[in-house]
């Protein structure tokens, strides 16, 4: 692996940081009027010292926690990630042993301070944006996304934070970020994977006030905790009756000293992470939150984050293959030049190029709208908590509420929308990759071979790419209708810069696709039609995004992103006119067969 800080090495990321993110607006959202900051010159808390006093303190202070990351990334993991991706993982009597190189590569994370990006100042944690962290997660998936996921589970406990009570957060994330404990999250079972309303494991409340839980849960990241540190395992289970469905689960957190490790999978990928089966038998759990509403509030609540946290791992993967891609065609020579020369390998790198700098845009504009709403909305929905327990008055800012509504339907949008376009889109990177090094990609001398591997979770966890697909539809349907959300957000991202011909004409079929789309009266040609639409509207979004950033840019810069980007809209030119050809054609067959039944009635 290429080695160096992947954070700073990167010149995309670097321009996004510097020139084209709009931090003003996140800094507002996100540190609340610098409270914590406020809250420390009073109180002289030790734990809230790092918090920042203005734009400037908090963006150098989210920029020095991105250098570490990079640091650890490119100088202590990738140059151990084959060797951890060979090693693996065993499983003994119930017990996951973890290779050597995965345990000193922690050991340096723990030593670098790069956990808890997620978690509240207040418990011991870094307390840093969506942005950041999906920098972060992208920069660290460069390295190894199987190491990633392993080192980030401990951001999960961000769900005791956000819903739990100030006694239950206390108990358990100061000890959490203290490296107590490890942290996972079990929703899957064995018979039920994406359809968690039908979960089976039970938890049945004592006369005392505690509960016990019993089931089975599977495919569970780090539930095993970590090298002999237990993990605080977030368990969703039944409280109600079995008809209750989503309304009848909760979320408790479970000591994974007290429940059965049965074993762990053997992966095509990600080699360096422990997915678990989990058997819980009478173990004990504390509970998050409110009974009921363990889906429909505080797991649903975090659908976003995990959907985003993929779609960095999807881009962190990606950059890797291109990145390894290019190096090795740079020092391979054939027919007495080196490949990056030839014209079809020319072609694939340039290619891989494009869209790399497109899909940071989607995935960093993704991130961007979890910014502008989720904060507010949980300082609102906490204020609202206060006041029906008598602590507080909750005070109605409509302009607040606004914002919040805007934002939100935009990040539902954008979260599965780039869930699904940037891991189907990594693995068309990774392969293509590996066709440059030809048959030297398809052993395990080179990292790439590994990449290969890895991508190919990304479309399927957290949801695949066709429940993403059934998430991001809505916002065709509703969101580019006339007075849509989505088009008046189009709208206005349009009048901050000149858009080019290519573009305009990229829009202009794309309306034409919503709208041949939302006139389609048959169910089962919607869905079957559905990825075309959804396709579409990423592939416009990515090309609108990309100009925009051009106005971030001086002269002298633009010369080389400016073609890339007319290319990509190019490209995208021909993939809408195909995706509107084939939805006008299958609209109309299915409009003839219509017809034709109606006759054959009549007759």
């Amino acid at each position: 692996m290429i080695q160096g800080n992947y954070f700073n090495d990167n010149k995309d990321i670097q321009d996004h940081f510097e020139k084209i993110i709009n931090w003003n607006s996140v800094v507002e959202e996100y540190e609340e009027g610098f409270k914590d900051n406020k809250e420390y010159q009073k109180t002289n808390n030790a734990l809230l010292a790092s918090a920042p006093s203005s734009i400037d303190e908090a963006k150098e202070y989210y920029n020095f926690c991105l250098e570490i990351v990079g640091k650890l990334s490119g100088e202590i993991v990738a140059p151990r990630a084959a060797i951890m991706d060979k090693e693996g993982l065993k499983f003994e009597k119930g017990e996951v042993i973890f290779s050597k190189p995965i345990i000193e590569c922690m050991e340096k994370a723990k030593e670098a301070g790069c956990f808890y990006l997620g978690i509240s100042r207040h418990y011991g944690g870094l307390n840093v944006p969506q942005l950041v962290r999906s920098i972060a997660f992208e920069v660290l998936c460069r390295a190894d996304s199987s190491f990633a996921f392993s080192m980030f589970t401990p951001d999960i406990a961000e769900i005791i934070d956000r819903f739990s009570t100030e006694e239950v957060a206390k108990d358990w994330l100061l000890d959490l970020t203290k490296g107590k404990y490890w942290s996972a999250m079990a929703l899957t079972e064995p018979n039920y994977g994406s359809d968690l309303p039908s979960i089976t494991t039970k938890a049945e409340k004592n006369s005392d006030g505690t509960w016990l839980l019993n089931g089975t849960k599977r495919f569970i990241t780090q539930a095993c905790g970590f090298n002999g540190v237990p993990a605080a395992i977030i368990t969703l289970a039944r409280t109600g009756k079995p008809e209750s469905g989503a309304r009848g689960l909760s979320l408790f957190i479970v000591n994974s000293k007290d429940v059965e490790i049965a074993g762990i999978e053997k992966k095509l990928g990600l080699s360096t992470s422990p997915t678990c089966e989990v058997v819980y038998e009478n173990a004990p759990g504390v509970i998050i939150g409110k009974e009921g509403l363990g889906l429909l509030k505080y797991a649903m609540g975090m659908m976003n984050t995990a959907r985003i946290s993929v779609a960095a791992q999807a881009m962190g993967v990606a950059q890797a293959a291109v990145s390894e891609a290019k190096k090795y065609a740079s020092e391979r020579h054939q027919f007495g030049r080196a490949i990056q020369d030839i014209p079809a390998v020319r072609k694939r790198l340039d290619f891989m190029d494009r869209e790399l700098i497109a899909m940071r845009c989607i995935l960093y504009e993704a991130s961007f709208c979890i910014d502008l709403y989720q904060w507010r909305k949980i300082s609102v929905e906490k204020e609202k908590e206060k006041e029906k327990e008598g602590e507080g008055s909750y005070k109605k800012d409509k302009e607040s509420l606004d914002k919040i509504r805007k934002w939100e339907k935009l990040a539902n949008f954008y979260t599965p929308l780039s869930k699904y376009y940037l891991s189907e889109m990594c693995n068309r990177i990774a392969y293509d990759a590996l066709q440059v090094f030809g048959g030297s990609g398809y052993i395990r001398d080179y990292d790439i071979e590994r990449i290969y591997r890895d991508a190919r979770i990304a479309p399927i966890y957290e949801g695949t790419t066709n429940l993403q697909i059934l998430a991001a539809i809505g916002g065709i349907s509703a969101g580019m209708a006339p007075t849509g959300y989505l088009r008046e957000y189009i709208a206005e991202e349009m009048k901050s810069f000149q858009a080019s011909s290519f573009l305009n004409q990229v829009y202009d079929m794309f309306s034409k696709i919503c709208n041949e789309y939302r006139e389609i009266k048959d169910k089962d040609l919607r869905d079957k039609l559905s990825l075309e639409a959804v396709h579409s509207s990423a592939r416009f979004l990515g090309g609108m995004l990309l100009e925009r950033s051009l106005t971030k840019f001086s002269a002298e810069e633009l010369t080389e992103r400016t073609d890339m980007v007319e290319q990509f809209n190019i490209d995208s030119q021909a993939m809408l006119l195909a995706n509107l050809s084939l939805i006008q054609t299958k609209k109309q067959k299915i409009g003839m067969t219509l017809v034709e039944e109606a006759v054959i009635k009549v007759a």
